[in-house]
């Protein structure tokens, strides 16, 4: 995995300490939260719902933890190179910041879901969300 993050939408305050990072799928996403005090991440919960009850509750997410921040795994092949489900998590944190007017950050998230299953994770869509966030909190100065 790469330890930095990937593109940027908006502006990460200079003070962001609770993040909430989101493993996309197209039924599924993994949810966690974090801060940059401990950078520990814990998984949350996975939303398995589609259209508008996905978005109503992922919202209510942010809205309970309030982060300062999202960070958004995209998938890419193993040599790096896109595919299409890069550009649908890639729209996923477009669509994120546009309705939240958080800044999102875009993280490399190969092999997440592996990890996470291989690590006997009963939610590994949660988990990978917290290994995205923990590499994220990883690359941070």
């Amino acid at each position: 995995m790469s330890a930095s993050a990937g593109r940027i939408w908006g502006v990460v305050p200079a003070a962001a300490q609770l993040y909430l990072a989101f493993d996309w799928g197209q039924r599924r996403v993994g949810v966690a939260t974090g801060n940059t005090l401990t950078r520990t991440a814990t998984a949350l919960t996975t939303v398995a719902a589609e259209g508008d009850a996905r978005w109503r509750a992922l919202l209510a997410l942010i809205a309970e933890w309030r982060p300062q921040a999202l960070v958004v795994g995209v998938p890419r092949h193993p040599d790096g190179a896109p595919h299409e489900q890069t550009r649908r998590a890639e729209r996923f944190a477009r669509q994120l910041h546009g309705r939240t007017g958080l800044a999102v950050v875009e993280v490399d998230e190969r092999y997440t879901t592996t990890e996470a299953h291989a690590a006997g994770a009963r939610d590994a869509d949660a988990a990978a969300a917290c290994l995205i966030l923990e590499q994220y909190l990883r690359s941070l100065p």
